[in-house]
């Protein structure tokens, strides 16, 4: 709900207050305000699909509320909530915005130093909900919380195997 009130905030103060393609330094050099109205994806790839945008966000949404009953950590509770202030953020623009319901623009309006792409508050907690999920997957954690088992190094046998393996002769006394 932060994300997303942020991300709406931040919309809303940049159309009232920039005007659309203005550019104006907000950390010297390295953070620009640049307002533009994003018709597509990342780089506004895909501009003649953005409803297609808007039926996989609204899909996203409805997994991440399927999937919540099953998060059973702070960290996969980050990546979810994230994930979806994110994309409810971005969505709430395409079905809103002009040019209308469905294809709405994005409202795109940071850019730091020396880097092609243009972004809101909604496109940062998208990213950093993956960089959370990277690092929750390689730790092994999973959605409930738990960890998965450490591999066994070749020519180990891990506790469980050898629970498993059957008795032999001199294990049945």
């Amino acid at each position: 709900m932060l994300v997303y009130a942020l991300d709406q905030f931040t919309k809303f103060l940049v159309v009232d207050n920039l005007v659309e393609g203005e550019q104006q330094p907000f950390i010297g050099e390295l953070l620009q305000l640049h307002f533009v109205k994003n018709p597509g994806a990342a780089f506004s790839i895909g501009a003649g699909t953005t409803w297609i945008f808007a039926i996989i966000a609204s899909a996203v949404v409805v997994a991440i509320i399927v999937f919540a009953r099953r998060i059973g950590s702070v960290g996969w509770a980050l990546v979810f909530g994230l994930l979806l202030g994110g994309n409810v953020g971005n969505l709430t623009d395409r079905l809103t915005r002009e040019p209308g319901f469905g294809v709405g623009h994005v409202i795109d309006f940071l850019q730091l130093y020396a880097f092609p792409a243009i972004f809101n508050i909604a496109d940062m907690a998208i990213v950093f909900s993956m960089v959370i999920f990277v690092i929750l997957t390689i730790r092994g954690i999973r959605i409930d919380g738990t960890k998965h088992p450490k591999e066994p190094k070749k020519g180990e046998e891990s506790a469980l195997e050898a629970d498993d393996a059957p008795l032999s002769s001199t294990d049945k006394d």
